[in-house]
């Protein structure tokens, strides 16, 4: 995609905008396969702060750096994190709960570009967008149950965007599926060569900014206004906690570390 200036950002997040007001926002920590730590929450708030007060803006387009889009959360963070209080812990899962909450609600189309593993909190990020696009070599797990932790901060995009049948078989197995698999239960609307996932996405784009820009920003609005897609204060509040105590439990303790330690977590018990 064209650019107009080159990327700025944190470090963790870049991003930049091109002349027609489409904006890219990159995951940028592909030594870990842009596993996400509090750097890169940190950094996507400031991207949509940036976004947030930016004249013009079209279309925001998502994709992560080097060969996995996003891996879910930093392990060894998680780890550090459970170990600190309760408020440390609870201000960790608002902030990364905003993040999604954010890109779910803003006004113009987003249009996510996903390229190998997509787990865990990278689930929730596609399922906040408008549009996914996926290369064939992409695949998929909501992982957090498999290390002890729990999704509820990305539950409400999750069931909108594959519905709670899908999520009740997907969050409970941890199970990996590839990206026919994704498009048949909604994550993902089109499924490309890599070698052709830029040029597929930029159609889009380009179907996106041939449209008046406020009939747009109204259509997405008033379609999540009346599939009741915004979530309450109080219902956030309610699965940040939940999100927030269970990552300081015995099983997120035990979970994170048997994934480091590379071996099976204490609670599996194989048939034979």
């Amino acid at each position: 995609m064209e650019t107009k200036s080159g990327a700025v950002g944190n470090g963790t997040v870049l991003w930049e905008f091109d002349h027609r007001g489409v904006s890219t926002v990159t995951l940028n920590r592909p030594e870990v396969n842009n596993a996400y730590n509090g750097d890169m929450i940190g950094g996507l708030h400031e991207a949509m702060d940036l976004l947030g007060g930016m004249e013009g803006l079209r279309v925001v387009v998502l994709c992560g750096n080097g060969k996995h889009f996003q891996a879910g959360a930093d392990l060894a963070w998680i780890n550090a994190q459970g170990k600190l209080g309760p408020q440390a812990n609870v201000d960790a899962s608002r902030a990364t709960g905003e993040a999604v909450r954010r890109l779910n609600e803003l006004p113009v189309p987003t249009v996510a570009m996903v390229q190998g593993g997509c787990f865990g909190g990278g689930t929730g990020v596609i399922a906040a967008c408008d549009v996914v696009v996926a290369a064939d070599d992409a695949f998929f797990a909501i992982t957090e149950a498999r290390w002890g932790l729990m999704a509820s901060i990305i539950f409400p995009q999750l069931v909108q965007a594959i519905g709670l049948r899908n999520v009740r078989r997907y969050a409970l197995t941890c199970e990996r599926f590839g990206a026919d698999v994704a498009q048949r239960v909604g994550f993902v609307h089109e499924i490309c060569p890599l070698d052709q996932l830029e040029a597929t996405a930029e159609k889009i784009v380009d179907a996106l900014v041939m449209n008046a820009p406020n009939a747009v920003s109204t259509t997405k609005q008033l379609t999540m206004k009346v599939a009741e897609a915004f979530l309450s204060d109080e219902d956030f509040d309610f699965l940040v906690q939940k999100h927030a105590d269970t990552r300081r439990s015995d099983e997120a303790a035990e979970g994170t570390m048997s994934f480091l330690e590379k071996r099976k977590p204490k609670w599996y018990k194989p048939k034979n």
